[in-house]
């Protein structure tokens, strides 16, 4: 099963959970209450976008939306939107921190 660890910035703690059957990060996210921000939950401002430090295979490919955001915000390579993101089911591990930090 992945498990999914998000880096804390500033006073925030770093979080992790396991997710058994993959799912949308954004509800991983919000599980576990990562230290991720979020405004839009829709592809359209890229507040969540992060870095991903290891485990991109672990994730789905990115759909149109977040392909095309992804390009404009002109992140690293490794970055990925935690609101349209789809963790795959399987073993993995995933390590996430917010751009910018």
């Amino acid at each position: 099963m992945p498990k999914v660890e998000f880096l804390g910035v500033g006073m925030a703690r770093d979080k992790q959970l396991d997710a058994p059957n993959g799912g949308d990060l954004v509800d991983l996210c919000d599980q576990v209450l990562a230290p991720i921000p979020f405004s839009c939950r829709s592809a359209s401002c890229g507040t969540c976008q992060v870095e991903v430090l290891a485990g991109m295979e672990c994730f789905e490919e990115p759909n149109d939306e977040e392909r095309e955001l992804l390009e404009l915000l002109d992140g690293p390579d490794n970055s990925r939107l935690a609101c349209q993101a789809r963790v795959k089911p399987g073993p993995g591990l995933i390590r996430l921190k917010p751009i910018g930090t």
